[in-house]
């Protein structure tokens, strides 16, 4: 079957199943090699990369479909997004299905709410859907060389400034780092979210007075140079943090 008569068939089905003019965007941010990635579908149809989003069933709450979406398309089990914004143009959809006639559900003027979360890329394994060809981590630094479709880019690209905005008021890291982890891969961290380099002393000082790192009694080993401390999350601080905000930052 080729695409376009995939979501033939599935629009008459999908008028009887989903709300219309609505539909939900997942931006799922993933780390590694001190870069940040994130996690894109490329569909069958047209080639192009997009978030693994999709509609709203007429029975379930906006925060169950995008988990369930989210298993659905990617292949990935998440259990926490925070909602960043909507996204709202006139025909930001509606070109993508110009292949198609004003019957097609898909193809009606639908308005996103986009999600995002932070994960760590390396417990995530996405699968692809059987309407996308591939789905995949892709890195931030990547994006300008490939297409997406729709409004992605901009979706992405809110996700991204929501988060900058995020961390000077709430904790990072806890998805996305490995459970024991040095205070330089904290910092590089921090710097590929917010697009810049970071004085070490200051950073150091600024993230150990938040209360939210636990000092282990064990270096990182292997290195060329002194072996760097290794640190844990405080959950309990950490999770205090996320409710109250930091006060030292």
């Amino acid at each position: 079957m080729d695409s376009k008569q995939q979501f033939l068939e599935k629009s008459s089905e999908a008028k009887e199943i989903f709300l219309p003019h609505i539909s939900t965007d997942p931006v799922i941010f993933g780390f590694d090699n001190n870069e940040l990635k994130v996690l894109l579908l490329k569909m069958n149809y047209r080639k192009q990369w997009m978030l693994p989003g999709g509609y709203i069933r007429r029975d379930e709450d906006l925060d169950e479909a995008i988990v369930r979406l989210l298993k659905e398309r990617a292949g990935v089990t998440v259990s926490y997004l925070e909602e960043f914004g909507v996204f709202g143009k006139k025909n930001r959809s509606e070109f993508y299905f110009e292949d198609f006639d004003e019957t097609l559900f898909q193809k009606q003027r639908f308005i996103t709410i986009g999600f995002y979360a932070l994960y760590n890329a390396t417990k995530l394994h996405p699968v692809a859907d059987e309407m996308s060809e591939t789905c995949e981590w892709i890195y931030l630094s990547e994006l300008p060389e490939i297409e997406l479709a729709m409004d992605h880019r901009e979706i992405i690209e809110k996700a991204l400034l929501t988060l900058r905005e995020k961390i000077a008021i709430k904790p990072i890291g806890y998805n996305l780092l490995p459970e024991k982890f040095t205070l330089p891969e904290v910092q590089k961290l921090y710097e590929a979210i917010l697009g810049k380099e970071l004085n070490r002393g200051n950073f150091y000082r600024k993230i150990k007075n938040l209360g939210i790192l636990r000092k282990l009694d064990e270096q990182r080993r292997g290195g060329a140079y002194k072996s760097p401390d290794l640190y844990s999350f405080d959950e309990e601080n950490y999770k205090k943090a996320l409710e109250n905000g930091l006060n030292n930052w």
